[in-house]
């Protein structure tokens, strides 16, 4: 008996919990569902905001068009048009510059920031296969052309060399040639071995 009241007891506790999950849930969509409606009408309002502005510089720059009847109108009236189209062009062109001078001035600032803090942002690098001379040619351009082979560059050893470390290797206890080394003939024998 303990063992049916125990398990109703948790049945019910676990009915509890998915109750109160599903209400949560439903809470948090009716709560995303509102923010999206505000954010809908937000910008149904900024777009409507965004036309009034529009219409009202239009018809403060752009006054209508009225076409004369006369050539001599019409002459003056392109005239007119073309010096409009000259002064905004150099406005446009002066905005342009103004802001290249601005986005030059705030990288330049934003670098000194770096600077300043010691921490300098890495560019990200790509691992590239590249041989000796396809980088030197890389950094060169047209004036290298020395062939960059890397084993020519070795030191080429001498048998010479090799037998006379054999000799030495061969002779084994220094003891043993003690005596011949030993007074005026042992030196002549070496300083004759040396420039041989």
């Amino acid at each position: 008996m303990g063992e049916c009241t125990h398990r109703n007891l948790l049945f019910y506790h676990f009915s509890f919990l998915q109750k109160k999950r599903r209400a949560a849930t439903a809470r948090r969509q009716h709560l995303k569902s509102a923010m999206l409606q505000l954010a809908a009408t937000e910008i149904e309002k900024e777009a409507a905001a965004k036309e009034v502005e529009k219409q009202n510089y239009l018809a403060e720059h752009c006054p209508p068009l009225s076409l004369p009847g006369s050539m001599q109108e019409l002459q003056e009236l392109c005239k007119k048009l073309h010096a409009k189209i000259e002064s905004v062009d150099e406005e446009r062109y002066d905005t342009e510059v103004k802001l290249q001078k601005t986005t030059k001035e705030l990288e330049d600032l934003s670098q000194k920031l770096f600077d300043l803090r010691g921490k300098f942002k890495r560019p990200p690098l790509r691992r590239v296969r590249m041989s000796a001379d396809a980088m030197l040619r890389a950094l060169l351009g047209s004036k290298h052309k020395v062939c960059m082979d890397l084993r020519a560059n070795l030191k080429q050893v001498k048998k010479e060399d090799t037998e006379k470390e054999k000799d030495l290797r061969d002779v084994g206890d220094w003891r043993k040639n003690i005596e011949e080394k030993s007074g005026m003939e042992g030196r002549k024998k070496m300083f004759e071995a040396g420039e041989s």
